[in-house]
């Protein structure tokens, strides 16, 4: 199988598809790989170390759509991207379809098959392709919070760990999931008091056994959401219901009822923002003030740390990356439920039930489209 991998083009993403690693065990596997010129040196990676790889480094992102049979992308295909793609072509990427129906509809006129990583399962009732930029985003939340709240940027002037004599930042996290964690971790490491919200039982019970000294952890409702708001500095939304648009958590009425200043960092943004208020927002112009509440909503936040977004991401889709092109989707898919629940358009059609939900379209079974 022929696999390309193009420069990733959304504003401010220096993550690449593959790392030379990745190419080298495609190689390996006799197939054959073509890179973008250019298109690993945002994560530090050179065109001479993907050639050292037994890859081919090919000059514009249009030859590699119309040559490849299988691109492996970061994020969602960008508009022009999507006009690229073609009948009978595999894309294995980001899509995060349930807030996008552009998206959606481009990728079902192009009659392509696409597999999101984001809804690739395991065994564990886990997401192992979104949680390594689960981890990254969690632990870049805290950090990006704390900046925000730095009174030059619009926040309340509060530092984290506060100083002796001086009381330090309150933080709510709501949901207790793979970002939830990270966030509350680094968040707690930072000296911050930390409540983290979850409506799992089991997993509170989890995060109170493993993380009981470092953080608090408490029941989600509504009202314990509306409740600890009123005197946090900030509050980072960790929710994901896989493929399906993130609840709204909090309404902007509620801001009112919130210290001026304090900071929403939104890590849901890309299906959609758990905020009534959130927005997506870049790295260039990553925050924005909405009634005295600073929002942070930058829909790729692992892009921040290319490198090792690149190498954590790469090490999850590699095995999935090689079953694809060893044996073709259909035959990977059917082998694997797990990559099977990663289908999400196939020849025009929408293969997955919480995107169709999401938008109103109509689908069908990823096993039907696989037969």
């Amino acid at each position: 199988m022929h696999i390309g991998c193009p420069t990733e083009i959304k504003p401010q993403e220096f993550r690449v598809g593959m790392t030379p690693n990745a190419a080298g065990e495609a190689v390996s596997h006799g197939h054959k790989v073509s890179i973008q010129q250019g298109a690993g040196l945002g994560a530090g990676f050179t065109d001479d170390d993907y050639v050292a790889a037994g890859a081919q480094i090919i000059e514009t992102a249009a030859e590699i759509f119309a040559s490849a049979d299988m691109i492996v992308k970061v994020k969602e295909p960008q508009a022009i991207e999507r006009k690229m793609l073609r009948k009978d072509q595999l894309l294995f990427t980001y899509l995060h379809l349930a807030p996008d129906p552009e998206q959606t509809k481009d990728l079902l006129a192009s009659g392509c098959t696409a597999i999101a990583y984001e809804t690739v399962t395991d065994d564990r009732g886990g997401l192992p392709l979104l949680a390594p930029m689960s981890e990254v985003a969690g632990r870049l939340a805290a950090q990006v919070g704390a900046y925000t709240l730095q009174k030059a940027n619009g926040g309340r002037g509060v530092l984290m760990g506060g100083v002796p004599g001086v009381g330090p930042a309150k933080v709510v996290v709501i949901g207790g999931g793979v970002v939830g964690t990270h966030a509350a971790k680094i968040a707690a490491g930072m000296g911050a008091d930390v409540t983290i919200l979850d409506r799992s039982l089991p997993r509170l019970k989890y995060l109170d056994d493993v993380f009981g000294r470092d953080f608090k952890n408490q029941y989600s409702t509504a009202g314990a959401t509306a409740d600890l708001i009123k005197e946090a500095d900030m509050v980072i939304g960790a929710v994901l219901i896989p493929g399906a648009a993130a609840p709204k958590l909090i309404s902007r009425a509620q801001l009112s009822t919130m210290k001026p200043g304090a900071v929403l960092v939104d890590v849901a943004i890309d299906q959609g923002g758990c905020f009534e208020t959130s927005r997506a927002t870049t790295h260039a112009d990553p925050i924005y003030d909405v009634d005295g509440i600073m929002h942070y909503c930058v829909a790729n936040m692992p892009g921040a740390v290319a490198r090792t977004s690149t190498i954590a991401l790469g090490n999850a889709t590699l095995p999935f990356m090689l079953a694809l092109a060893d044996k073709g989707w259909k035959q990977a898919c059917q082998d694997d439920p797990h990559l099977m629940n990663g289908l999400n358009v196939h020849a025009g059609q929408l293969t997955y039930a919480a995107v169709g939900e999401a938008l109103g379209m109509d689908f069908i079974p990823a096993a039907i489209a696989a037969e």
